[in-house]
């Protein structure tokens, strides 16, 4: 038979929220063992993660990259397949032409920079997936086949997790591992999370609350016990997951990016047929164009610079994510969240602390201010919530008279949704405290003159009110106070210049409501909402044509969430939250949300400048290579040669090389992002355009001349 856990160290169970001081006796423990220190130097790892420039990365991503030459890796992208092809025809023709002793430099100089080009499109990508790939190896390491106590028929059977199944229950002792995803049951202790969210302080998990009764795998608890029930099958648990989704590899491309792609490939197809019948019209005109300048002509005609990064920045954005420390179940959602236009955002615990605590104690009617600090105190003894340990506090410290502690043989009055009250009787009194409303209702007398003044001055300020209930009489009204984050209001003031709108959507009465979003700043709010009002509300949204965003941690947030356009749930939610949410943060920060969308934004915004660029720069390549391929039988044609390239040879070679080069010289941009200022699309376009559209004119420009000047300098031409 299976034996009981011990219950000699078992905390008393409490409601503590996760930024909240722990109630008295649920002290987080200091335990370190080897293996939280492997799980905390794991962490660490991968929150620091490497920079895209350390040695390790970019030793990884040139030997990936040189793999990746393969056709069949290099078929992926449909423009750097066309340069694959290119190259493998001009290396064959400068071999021939060296075998029939013919001149064949200038021919392996072309094919040598047309490789490269192709390999600086695979280092990109390389580069991009080797990070992603060194953080998945990081969290891999902490996937490790875990034993566990199955209990099955009241007994209690060692197996591996590998052979857990959805529905088994399983026990999980002090400095254990837990084995698999699972939700608890039983039990109540602290759980080292470090090696998946990050969070270097233990976290209490305990059965019957949407936000501590779930459990991920790999993760180990450092106090008492929990009996799990197993939430997923192997293979299919958060940390399997999240491996799978950080390494770029597996990533799906996102609809944008399918998109650009489809219109990279088309324009591929044109300057294929445009080049392809210039030879015919060389013909013509009596002149021989050699195939391998043909090729020369459509690779730099061609958008290879954007064909080579598209992949990289898509990766990179995924990964200036998870450094986010939030887990992207798709790129789409990064993408969506870059042209979200209505945020709704929870009050507690996004826009305000959501630690509600006690400001000020307030009689009312012909009760003594001794009799409010009297009710105020008695009723918060047997409450262990951060707002009943803070209004005991706060009656002691406005002088409640030391008045007996809770006695043995007190009745408990617990919280619950349907009285909305709370509190004990003992001594022959009730002491209550609850909303104005339930202890109104509870009333044996009439209610004070002066309440309902109290309460909506209470309410103006955007804090709740509570009333004290004496045997039957209302003596008092507290005020607890949830305080606006701070920095708040100039965020949604940058989200308005962006063109967002924000909602605050909170269960709280529409005066306190308005208050609170007064005073953060937000655009609108829906009071008194219930879980099916904020459907309704994203539905109305989404029908007028907006991309919503929203939050989410419970399972009464699920629904909601699946509805929404971009959703993060909380990693310390249910189950069910995070399986309808396309974004996790693992910190568990709702308001992050706001930082998302500016990171979605910035993609959008690489990707667009980057493209711009490639297009751009194109237009100086023109004026370098046609005049080069048709001076000899078009004089007319040298006035098109504005740069003053050497000869033709020069002029087509510098002309490659400054493609070749141009790639890896953008990666740093596709890796970190093109810097973010809110500003309305127009302006955003007019900057882009002036920076990247007017910089992919001139750079090339410069660039090839400089090229050329080396080149002949060199005497390679």
């Amino acid at each position: 038979m299976a034996k009981k856990p011990e219950e000699t160290n078992r905390v008393p169970r409490a409601v503590v929220a996760r930024d909240a001081v722990p109630a008295r006796g649920l002290t987080p423990p200091a335990v370190r063992t080897p293996e939280t220190d492997a799980l905390k130097a794991l962490a660490e790892q991968r929150l620091r993660g490497q920079r895209w420039w350390a040695g390790p990365l970019l030793r990884r991503a040139a030997k990936d990259a040189f793999r990746r030459l393969h056709p069949r890796e290099v078929a992926r992208n449909p423009v750097m397949f066309v340069v694959e092809i290119g190259s493998v025809l001009t290396t064959f023709l400068a071999i021939v032409d060296g075998l029939s002793g013919r001149p064949f430099g200038f021919g392996l100089q072309v094919s040598l920079w047309l490789w490269l080009t192709v390999y600086f499109a695979n280092f990109a990508d390389a580069l991009a997936e080797a990070n992603g790939r060194a953080r998945a190896d990081t969290l891999r390491a902490t996937r490790t086949d875990t034993p566990a106590r199955l209990l099955r028929n009241g007994t209690e059977e060692m197996v591996l997790a590998t052979q857990l199944r959805k529905g088994d229950l399983v026990l999980v002792r002090e400095g254990e591992i837990i084995p698999t995803d699972g939700e608890v049951i039983e039990g109540i202790a602290y759980v080292n999370e470090a090696a998946v969210t990050g969070e270097s302080a233990p976290v209490l998990k305990e059965p019957g609350t949407d936000t501590r009764s779930t459990v991920i795998g790999g993760t180990q608890v450092v106090s008492d016990w929990l009996k799990i029930r197993v939430t997923a099958d192997p293979g299919e648990t958060f940390l399997d997951r999240m491996i799978a989704l950080v390494e770029g590899a597996r990533r799906q491309r996102t609809p944008n990016e399918l998109a650009l792609a489809l219109l990279l490939a088309g324009l591929t197809i044109i300057f294929l047929l445009v080049v392809a019948s210039l030879d015919a019209f060389a013909a013509y005109s009596g002149m021989l164009v050699s195939v391998i300048v043909l090729v020369a002509l459509l690779v730099c005609l061609i958008p290879t610079t954007i064909g080579g990064l598209l992949a990289a920045i898509g990766i990179a954005g995924m990964d200036r994510v998870l450094r986010f420390n939030v887990l992207a179940l798709s790129g789409r959602a990064v993408e969506t969240a870059g042209d979200v236009d209505v945020l709704l955002l929870d009050k507690t615990g996004t826009i305000t602390y959501g630690n509600r605590l006690a400001a000020e104690i307030i009689p009312v009617g012909d009760a003594s201010r001794l009799d409010a600090l009297i009710v105020a105190r008695q009723s918060s003894l047997a409450d262990e919530t951060p707002e009943g340990r803070s209004l005991l506090a706060l009656a002691e410290q406005l002088g409640a008279p030391p008045e007996p502690g809770l006695l043995p043989d007190a009745e408990i009055i617990p919280f619950s949704a349907e009285t909305r009250l709370s509190g004990i009787r003992q001594g022959g009194h009730t002491y209550l405290k609850g909303a104005i409303d339930a202890v109104i209702a509870q009333s044996h007398e009439p209610v004070p003159a002066d309440l309902q003044e109290h309460v909506d001055q209470i309410a103006r300020r955007g804090s709740t009110p509570l009333g004290l209930l004496l045997d039957g009489r209302i003596v008092g009204v507290v005020e607890l106070k949830d305080t606006v984050k701070p920095g708040l209001r100039q965020r949604f003031d940058e989200l308005r210049r962006m063109g967002i709108r924000t909602v605050m959507v909170t269960g709280d009465n529409p005066v306190t409501a308005a208050t609170i979003a007064k005073e953060a700043g937000v655009d609108d709010f829906v009071a008194e909402a219930k879980p099916e009002d904020k459907i309704r509300l994203i539905r109305q949204f989404q029908a007028e044509g907006h991309i919503v965003a929203m939050t989410g941690d419970g399972t009464n947030d699920a629904p909601a969430l699946a509805q929404a356009d971009v959703a993060l749930a909380m990693a310390s939610g249910t189950a069910a939250a995070k399986e309808a949410a396309n974004l996790i943060d693992l910190d568990s920060n709702p308001s992050k949300l706001i930082e998302l969308v500016v990171i979605g934004k910035q993609l959008l915004i690489t990707r667009g400048a980057i493209t711009t660029f490639s297009i751009a720069n194109d237009v100086a390549k023109y004026f370098a290579i046609i005049p080069a391929i048709f001076v000899t039988t078009y004089p007319e044609l040298g006035q098109l040669n504005i740069m003053h390239l050497a000869n033709p040879q020069s002029a087509i070679l510098s002309a490659v090389i400054f493609n070749a080069l141009i790639i890896p010289a953008l990666i740093p941009l596709a890796m970190r992002g093109v810097a973010y200022r809110p500003a309305p699309a127009a302006v955003l376009l007019r900057r882009n355009l002036l920076i990247y559209g007017l910089g992919g004119v001139i750079a090339p420009f410069i660039g090839i001349k400089l090229i050329d000047l080396l080149i002949v300098a060199l005497g390679l031409a």
